[in-house]
């Protein structure tokens, strides 16, 4: 199993001012970063590989989200062509600094305005997603569709609606990502929903409920590693949590939810590795 850390522990915004967290990461005996691609045009490939090279770790992007123009699931069949240009571009951005995995909320646009989805909004979505799927195939990349709470999607909030949207996708390169602070709000089981993704799980975000230090609050950590354990599941998790309060709306954190960064790190990698080790991933 490898482990990793979402970039947000330590930045609101990535750009090339943070490139240092790769080496954090890296000092922490971490396999991966996390990098968001919230802001493209901030992100810098070149300089992402030539420090991830110079560290030694791995990496992989994260946090895309649709906006209006960029709906995949739009009435307007303008804003759906942007949405599956915007997502190639992420595809390239990734495959830039030599990625094999992208994911986010990239099925609809996030926080669309409320309204029950329609037979068309999952059409369009598969649509737009088997267009974006084969196009980063030719990479060998696999994208992540992430699951997220009902009040920043109306399209996925569950494990199972994922499962349904990826057979209405039909391709093995195109998975799903869970998040456990997403699941304890929409899940009846962490359990449960984990075993359901068994064979098409690319990516797990592993949060506390309150997206604080792993192992601190109510989520049901022996049920999500039994699940993993059963599905011979030996991929990506990663730990997404937020210590910095900006003002920037995206992580949605107003109080301190960690001392620092760093202690976010070293106390949720202990406890993380230690479940790793209890059911031997």
């Amino acid at each position: 199993m490898q482990l990793g850390i979402h970039a947000y522990a330590w930045c609101s915004e990535w750009s090339n001012k943070t490139l240092n967290i790769l080496d954090t990461a890296k000092e922490e005996g971490l396999d991966f970063l996390e990098i968001p691609l919230m802001k493209l045009e901030d992100f810098d490939p070149k300089a992402v590989l030539k420090r991830k090279k110079e560290v030694g770790i791995d990496v992989v992007t994260s946090n895309v989200l649709l906006a209006d123009e960029h709906d995949i699931t739009s009435d307007n069949p303008a804003h759906r062509r942007s949405g599956i240009e915007y997502l190639k571009r992420c595809v390239d951005a990734t495959a830039a600094v030599e990625s094999d995995c992208f994911s986010g909320v990239i099925y609809s646009q996030y926080c669309k305005a409320t309204k029950l989805p329609t037979q068309n909004d999952w059409e369009w979505s598969a649509e737009a997603l088997r267009e974006v799927g084969e196009y980063a195939r030719q990479f060998g990349m696999t994208i992540g569709l992430e699951p997220v709470t009902r009040y920043e999607s109306n399209l996925l909030n569950t494990c199972e609606q994922t499962m349904r949207l990826l057979d209405m996708v039909g391709l093995d390169n195109v998975q799903a990502h869970l998040d456990t602070y997403h699941m304890n709000v929409e899940e009846k089981s962490f359990y449960e929903a984990t075993k359901l993704a068994k064979g098409r799980l690319c990516h797990y975000h592993f949060c506390e409920n309150d997206r604080g230090i792993p192992g601190s609050g109510h989520v049901d950590w022996d049920g999500i590693f039994r699940a993993l354990k059963e599905n011979d599941y030996h991929g990506r998790v990663g730990m997404e949590g937020f210590s910095d309060i900006t003002d920037n709306m995206s992580t949605w954190v107003w109080r301190k939810l960690a001392p620092s960064g760093d202690v976010f790190l070293r106390e949720g990698v202990k406890f993380l590795k230690a479940m790793i080790a209890k059911y031997d991933l």
